[in-house]
């Protein structure tokens, strides 16, 4: 009898541990969903502070060191800090963490900005002047670049391919959408916008579905049949802005309820397409927490 009570007890602790072991080798991922809870990632698609004139649509520079500038980026960034991000994702080399670590640290010591040399990439750039302004804040100590540059933009051969094909529609539409964009956000600087203003533009869903179709559409029926210059362009930018996705999600943990993404805009555009259709994350916009 006795020897039946201690097999008896052996089997339910036995049976407990088990089960023990099923909810610990339970992916973290699906805790989330089997709770209804989601993720949620702040996507802040932005013009580059610095304007290197790198992107496609030429736009006049915006005067992110001005008082009035530097006053509202104060702001912005307390209302981010309310979001309360556990990490922060920029446009920057992934493979050059260390060196992005680097700046940060000095950025957190009060010495970044007394280097006199900095460029005016380094002075300007929105990493340096929002990311790591709400890092900061949220006593972060890291800013993490996502940011994959082994991939190829293709587009003057792109537009040569047209001229050739003598697909001159085309070649309007084309010089219509970079024309009309460039025209509208040098017009919206010139009237005074801020840059609270000119941040929601970009990140509205008309200019979002606008900067898809330019980089996702369009090229695909560029030249000829046998002509797959476009396709490839078009595959090179979803590589690239999914490599950016992928090395963001990779360093994700089960705490980080909400993180924050700033990059350039069309990259939101589409890096925003492949968060929506993942299950365990939502979205949220800037102006949804402007106070």
């Amino acid at each position: 009898m006795k020897k039946r009570k201690i097999l008896a007890l052996f089997i339910i602790q036995l049976l407990f541990l088990n089960a023990c072991n099923d909810i610990e080798e339970q992916p973290l991922e699906e805790v989330k969903i089997n709770n209804n809870e989601k993720y949620q990632a702040l996507l802040i698609g932005t013009f580059h502070y610095n304007n290197p004139g790198a992107d496609v649509a030429k736009t006049k520079s915006f005067d992110i060191l001005s008082d009035s500038s530097q006053e509202e980026l104060e702001a912005i960034a307390e209302d981010i800090k309310t979001f309360n991000p556990t990490k922060i994702f920029v446009e920057w080399p992934y493979d050059k963490q260390i060196e992005l670590d680097s700046l940060y640290n000095l950025y957190r010591k009060g010495l970044y900005f007394e280097n006199d040399s900095l460029s005016d990439f380094y002075k300007k750039n929105e990493i340096f002047q929002l990311a790591f302004r709400v890092a900061k804040k949220n006593n972060l100590k890291k800013v993490i670049g996502i940011d994959y540059k082994d991939s190829e933009f293709p587009f003057d051969s792109l537009m040569t391919v047209i001229s050739n094909a003598k697909q001159t529609n085309l070649q309007s539409e084309i010089e219509s959408v970079i024309n009309t964009f460039t025209a509208d956000f040098n017009d919206k600087i010139e009237s005074g916008a801020t840059l609270l203003d000119l941040t929601n533009y970009l990140n509205t869903p008309e200019l979002r579905k606008m900067s898809n179709k330019f980089h996702n559409e369009i090229p695909l029926i560029a030249g000829e049949k046998g002509n797959f210059i476009g396709p490839f362009l078009t595959s090179e930018w979803y590589k690239r802005n999914l490599y950016m996705w992928s090395i963001a999600e990779k360093q994700i943990e089960v705490n980080d309820e909400r993180i924050m993404i700033l990059l350039g805009a069309s990259h939101i555009a589409t890096i925003k397409g492949f968060i929506d259709e993942n299950e365990k994350w939502e979205t949220i916009e800037l102006i949804e927490i402007n106070k």
